[in-house]
């Protein structure tokens, strides 16, 4: 396979062809705030805080879908950017209902960790205060859709990983927000397996197991990226 050699942040690397930059960037050790990406699944480019600078273009790219090409020169941490990745947390902060302090995930939250990564100590936009409901019809989780911040990583580990394709997205806009079936209560669904790796692949608290406090839920990332791991190298026999 090709090799190809790039620059980021004036640091000489070299990456795989069909590497994306965040992929090349993280064997490099070299970190790119991340949302939606979740190891193991596809990426779709959601969250856009993996926005990087591109020598020779003036459109931001999303590093997480976008490969790696010889000569290519990258910088991941401008004051632009830095910039772009505060007002993107403060917007979904504004446009959910985070309170961290009453969250099951306190502690736990990769939205909580962006936020302290970026210097938020304050929104500087109007909270928007949607009316959201609570699914807790599912005999072992949850779903809080006021913290659900779409990043569609409940949606593609059932799709991708369990193959039950329970979760998909409806609405438009400020409407949009994940369902389950045909948008029926959870409890009722006929395709969900009760795997839980929906809820492990949740970034904050949106989705959580029944019974969890203020700063009990913790996510189990590495249960996934066991069973990824597994079925390429082939260790199961199905």
């Amino acid at each position: 396979m090709t090799v190809k050699t790039l620059t980021i942040n004036g640091e000489l690397i070299s990456a795989r062809e069909d590497e994306t930059l965040l992929e090349a960037a993280q064997e490099a050790s070299i970190h790119i705030p991340t949302l939606c990406h979740l190891e193991g699944v596809g990426d779709i480019g959601a969250c856009r805080l993996c926005l990087v600078e591109i020598a020779g273009s003036n459109k931001l790219q999303p590093a997480c879908v976008t490969k790696v090409t010889e000569g290519m020169e990258v910088n991941t941490n401008s004051d632009r950017l830095q910039k772009y990745r505060r007002t993107i947390i403060e917007m979904l902060f504004a446009e959910g209902n985070h309170i961290c302090s009453v969250c099951v995930a306190n502690g736990n939250c990769e939205l909580q960790d962006l936020a302290i990564e970026m210097g938020m100590d304050h929104l500087r936009l109007e909270y928007q205060n949607p009316q959201r409901t609570v699914d807790t019809s599912h005999h072992l989780f949850g779903i809080d859709h006021n913290r659900c911040v779409l990043c569609t990583r409940c949606i593609r580990v059932c799709d991708e990983i369990e193959g039950a394709h329970t979760w998909d997205m409806a609405g438009r806009g400020s409407k949009s927000h994940v369902i389950t079936d045909l948008n029926q209560p959870w409890g009722t669904s006929q395709t969900c397996t009760s795997c839980g790796k929906c809820v492990n692949a949740c970034p904050t608290g949106a989705l959580f197991d029944k019974g969890a406090s203020v700063g009990e839920m913790k996510h189990d990332r590495g249960k996934i990226e066991f069973l990824v791991t597994a079925r390429q190298k082939k260790q199961w026999n199905f």
